[in-house]
């Protein structure tokens, strides 16, 4: 569900953003904060020497259709991942790699229980669980600091796995894949539509460049306070404003994760501050007599899942077809028509 977060002249937002309620009485101009509340910390993904075959092969379904192992199955995401997956009749592996403190508890989630393993032997018992299930595919929505580590692992035992995680050095991943050979989905953004909207101002940006030049861009986006990094979307659709001809830099967003001025100033309803993505782009002409306004507002987590699902699924297909090309975006996912 959209809901608007800018109705207001385009002088108000000359010089700092301005919002209005949901109810559409107007605010003054209130400048972002740019503090933002620290998420907990999520070590390399791992696993304890807990013997994880007995756990598998209690669990072990006789139709097994794709394989699905949900990394931090404890978090948000991870839960909305393994509920999307079961609906969508993949089975999903009882394992799942976790915190310290999560390590050798078992958890409930979505009618299923999930071991969880903390940090040791996480190789090892990565390699037993491939073992146990051959054609098995990972889905990683961990922390930012995790994101190399894991890619590491998954590419030295030889697993193919969606990367849903946001952060980390993105070139050195995309070099870690590349040279294993493993087959990986790699995506800062897993909303099929919101990835649509993407692709189109790529098209954009690449048959016109310089379109906007000379405008001045705002940027704002408000996440969940549990969000510690800035918004790979909106870096990216950035990027397609600099090639359109503006001038931005990344340390010019305006972030939000302030429950308080999300609710009473960016219009998120309250059941969703815990976990929504809201993105603005205004534009304004060098003389101020022309606007243009882009915003995606996203409220829940299910879009992402469903995409996630999409794209383990479209990878199953790339493995079984042995395609040559091995590292794979959400655009690609799109194109092969993979929505359910």
């Amino acid at each position: 569900m959209a809901y608007s977060l800018m109705k207001i002249p385009t002088s108000v937002l000359h010089n700092q953003l301005a919002f209005v309620s949901r109810e559409g009485s107007a605010r003054s101009s209130v400048p972002i904060s740019h503090n933002r509340t620290r998420s907990r910390s999520f070590p390399i993904v791992s696993m304890s020497a807990t013997p994880v075959q007995t756990f598998l092969e209690k669990s072990a379904p006789s139709n097994q259709n794709l394989p699905l192992m949900v990394n931090a199955c404890t978090g948000k995401m991870g839960k909305a991942v393994i509920q999307a997956a079961q609906a969508a009749g993949l089975h999903v592996v009882p394992v799942s790699f976790g915190l310290e403190e999560e390590s050798g508890k078992t958890f409930q989630i979505g009618g299923n229980e999930f071991f969880v393993h903390g940090p040791s032997d996480r190789e090892s018992v990565l390699a037993s669980v491939l073992d146990k299930y051959p054609n098995l595919v990972v889905v990683d929505y961990t922390a930012p600091t995790a994101v190399n580590g894991n890619a590491e692992l998954y590419c030295k035992v030889g697993v193919p796995f969606v990367m849903g995680t946001t952060g980390g050095d993105r070139e050195l991943l995309h070099k870690t894949v590349e040279d294993s050979k493993v087959y990986a989905v790699i995506s800062p953004q897993m909303g099929k539509q919101v990835v649509a909207f993407l692709a189109a101002m790529e098209i954009m940006a690449e048959q016109f460049p310089g379109a906007f030049s000379g405008y001045s861009l705002q940027v704002l986006e408000s996440h969940q306070a549990s969000k510690a990094d800035v918004s790979g979307t909106a870096k990216a659709v950035i990027s397609c404003f600099n090639k359109l001809g503006v001038s931005f830099n990344m340390d010019e967003i305006q972030l939000t994760r302030d429950p308080k001025e999300q609710l009473e100033m960016v219009g998120v309803p309250e059941e969703h501050l815990s976990g929504h993505a809201f993105h603005m782009y205004h534009l304004t002409s060098p003389d101020e007599t022309v606007s243009f306004e882009f915003q995606h507002n996203v409220c829940g987590r299910s879009i992402y899942a469903e995409g996630t699902v999409d794209a383990a699924l479209f990878l199953a297909k790339k493995i079984e077809s042995k395609d040559q090309k091995r590292i794979y975006n959400m655009i690609d996912v799109l194109r092969e028509g993979n929505m359910r």
